[in-house]
C-alpha cells in the first residue's frame, strides 16, 4: 500500500479559517485549477516517522519549515488507492515566497526529451468553501475532519 503524509496549514481570520493549499507543477496540471490543488504531501520513506515525512515534504514543496502543534486528522484513501495521513497545524506563510523542489520527466511524451518542472508551481490561502472547490476530490474529507475536530475544542 502506498502511503503519503501531509500537512494542512491553517490560520484564523476572525471566526473563520483559511487553509494553505498548493498547486501541482508540471504540464499535466498547468491548465487545471478547480479540483487540482492539494495539501503539501509526499511519500513516507521506509522506516521514516510519518510526521517527520509530512514536515520534510512540506519544506521540500514550499520552502517553508513548519513547527508547532500538529493535530492528526486521520488517514484518507485517495481514488488511486494511496493513503494520505494528514496533520493540521496553525501557521502562516507568504505564498509569493514559495519555492519548490523539481522533478524530471519526459516531455513532450515519447519525445525522448527530459524536462524539469517544479513539484509545486504556486500556493494560496483559501476559505473553507474555496478550499473545497480547489482540493482534489479525495482530499476534501480532510476539511470535514478538521472542522469536526475544531468544534470539539
Amino acid at each position: 500500500m502506498k502511503r503519503s503524509a501531509g500537512i494542512l496549514m491553517f490560520r484564523r481570520t476572525g471566526a473563520e479559517f483559511e487553509f494553505f493549499l498548493v498547486h501541482p507543477g508540471g504540464p499535466f496540471w498547468k491548465k487545471k485549477d478547480e479540483g487540482a490543488w492539494t495539501v503539501p504531501k509526499g511519500a513516507i520513506e521506509d522506516g521514516e516517522d510519518p510526521l517527520a515525512a509530512a514536515r520534510r515534504e512540506f519544506t521540500e514543496e514550499t520552502g517553508f519549515s513548519v513547527d508547532g502543534d500538529f493535530v492528526e486528522l486521520g488517514t484518507f484513501k485517495q481514488p488511486g488507492g494511496k493513503h494520505v495521513l494528514v496533520w493540521a497545524m496553525e501557521g502562516d506563510c507568504d505564498p509569493a515566497k514559495l519555492t519548490s523542489n523539481d522533478f524530471e520527466m519526459e516531455w513532450p511524451p515519447r519525445s525522448g526529451k527530459r524536462q524539469r518542472f517544479p513539484e509545486v508551481d504556486r500556493g494560496g490561502w483559501f476559505s473553507d468553501a474555496e478550499a473545497r472547490d480547489k482540493l482534489l476530490i479525495g482530499q476534501r474529507p480532510l476539511l470535514d475532519a478538521f472542522m469536526k475536530g475544531m468544534r470539539r475544542e
